[in-house]
């Protein structure tokens, strides 16, 4: 089962996160940015499976969002399942100025379906919006894609910085949404061990088919630089 866990503070929460998308679309250098705040211009691709931990804060509670970056190489495959299991967000990254990054997309898509064990919350990322000059893919085309798939959608630039924050947050925050509802139903519901927040338990993050009916939240939202 996908989950979230929780430290050994009563207030802090862990949530994996996995960066996914093809090779040199610029996900070790999001991951960087965000976490770092750092950028790597002559970054070579990643060779197997890294993962960072970034501390949040939402409505008070302390979020720790473990984010993991592995290569986009076929090669790597070997290490989907792992990579996958337990995700409860991704960023789907594709590059703005390469159209065969976007064309991607809906394999990866499947990919995450595939391996994952619910409904993971998942932003389309359009990264290096820089590259204005050398874009092939529109800003309202990802959109649309976005739209049609149920997904949040942003373009960014860990070159610049533009958006990288804010996708990353966009994602734990609807993760922390959705448990947070589903703490609140249960407890409504007056369920036999109905979870609480900050009981230090593993409350199970179980998507009911639509993400708790998020994808409609999620069409037309989106960002660009």
């Amino acid at each position: 089962m996908a989950f979230y866990s929780q430290d050994d503070k009563a207030d802090d929460y862990l949530f994996k996160i996995v960066l996914i998308g093809d090779s040199a679309v610029g996900k070790s250098n999001l991951l960087a940015r965000f976490a770092r705040n750092e950028f790597y211009p002559s970054s070579k691709s990643t060779i197997g499976v890294e993962f960072q931990t970034q501390k949040m804060d939402i409505n008070g509670k302390e979020i720790k969002a473990q984010i993991w970056d592995t290569a986009g190489q076929e090669r790597f495959r070997a290490v989907t399942s792992a990579y996958y299991r337990g995700a409860v967000g991704a960023l789907l990254v594709y590059d703005i100025s390469r159209r065969q990054t976007f064309d991607s997309i809906g394999r990866w898509l499947n990919e995450l379906q595939t391996h994952s064990d619910m409904n993971v919350v998942t932003i389309l990322v359009g990264n290096k919006s820089d590259l204005k000059d050398a874009r092939e893919v529109p800003t309202a085309e990802g959109k649309v894609l976005a739209e049609t798939q149920g997904l949040f959608f942003m373009e960014t630039s860990a070159l610049d910085s533009s958006n990288v924050a804010v996708a990353f947050q966009t994602v734990v925050k609807e993760i922390y949404n959705i448990l947070s509802r589903k703490v609140m139903m249960s407890q409504d519901l007056n369920k036999p061990g109905a979870p609480e927040l900050g009981n230090g338990k593993t409350v199970v993050l179980q998507g009911d088919g639509n993400q708790e009916g998020n994808a409609g939240t999620k069409k037309g939202w989106c960002c660009s630089s």
